[in-house]
């Protein structure tokens, strides 16, 4: 059995329930580095999703690519539990879920060069002047994924906020070998993820990247440069923000408020 979701099919078949994973971490460890054969039963590169949501990327990524462990992290439980359902009922046994917001789970979780990838999403941008304190992809993050990536590391972004796309295409190369991505992604042309599927259906652009860890920034350098350059600060104003409202009023998904600290927009 298939599902969809604005039109486009979510990845994978749902199985019969004998051939079902359990994929839930229900109570993550105290902060440290976290042991993925532990977690996983195995050693294989581990991909990292932050602010997951319903997990559409986490999962095409699993299918996709069922020799790399995923492990992916939101802050809200209610999308946390569509995501584990769906990968449940896909069989895979390659991805874990938990409820944790992204700072705390580069910062404090994901231990020096112990993942392949990391990807993000459209990070909330945080409108309200008041707020901007709360947006997450800051000179101190960046450092803290080149920290957790491994040699060769890959580092993916994406959003459709054209103000936090110039922040950071200008700092995240500080950190990373970054190129802008022309199109849509090969593995999925009409999306990575629901927030992505929906800009695109209101006729928003969306700007990607991605990253290799740059080797000549060591962990010392990567703290320096955190502390020397600028937060996000800017100001946004466009159709993109009218987007925003519309998924805060929750016109186009059940539950909560969307404005959840650290929490990309799905």
């Amino acid at each position: 059995m298939l599902e969809t979701e604005f039109g486009v099919p979510i990845p994978g078949e749902i199985l019969p329930e004998s051939q079902w994973a359990k994929t839930a971490i229900k109570r993550m460890p105290l902060p440290g580095g976290l042991v993925w054969s532990e977690i996983f039963g195995r050693t294989a590169p581990v991909v990292v999703e932050l602010g997951c949501g319903n997990g559409r990327f986490t999962l095409l990524s699993a299918i996709r690519r069922p020799d790399h462990d995923h492990f992916a992290t939101d802050l809200l439980p209610v999308v946390i539990r569509y995501a584990t359902r769906r990968a449940n009922q896909r069989g895979l046994h390659n991805v874990r879920f938990a409820v944790k917001d992204a700072e705390t789970v580069v910062g404090r979780y994901l231990a020096p060069g112990s993942v392949a990838e990391v990807h993000l999403y459209h990070p909330q941008p945080y409108l309200d002047p008041r707020m901007i304190n709360r947006r997450l992809v800051t000179p101190r993050f960046l450092a803290d994924v080149h920290r957790a990536l491994r040699s060769e590391g890959l580092f993916a972004i994406q959003t459709d906020n054209p103000d936090y796309w110039d922040y950071i295409r200008a700092v995240t190369p500080e950190f990373f070998a970054f190129r802008e991505l022309d199109g849509p992604w090969p593995d999925a042309p009409e999306g990575r993820s629901r927030r992505e599927i929906l800009s695109r259906s209101h006729g928003l652009r969306i700007f990607r990247g991605e990253g290799v860890r740059r080797e000549d920034v060591t962990p010392d350098a990567a703290l320096a440069l955190a502390e020397r350059l600028p937060p996000p600060r800017f100001l946004s104003r466009g159709p993109w923000c009218e987007l925003d409202s519309l998924e805060s009023r929750n016109e186009h998904e059940p539950g909560p408020r969307r404005d959840d600290r650290h929490r990309p927009r799905r």
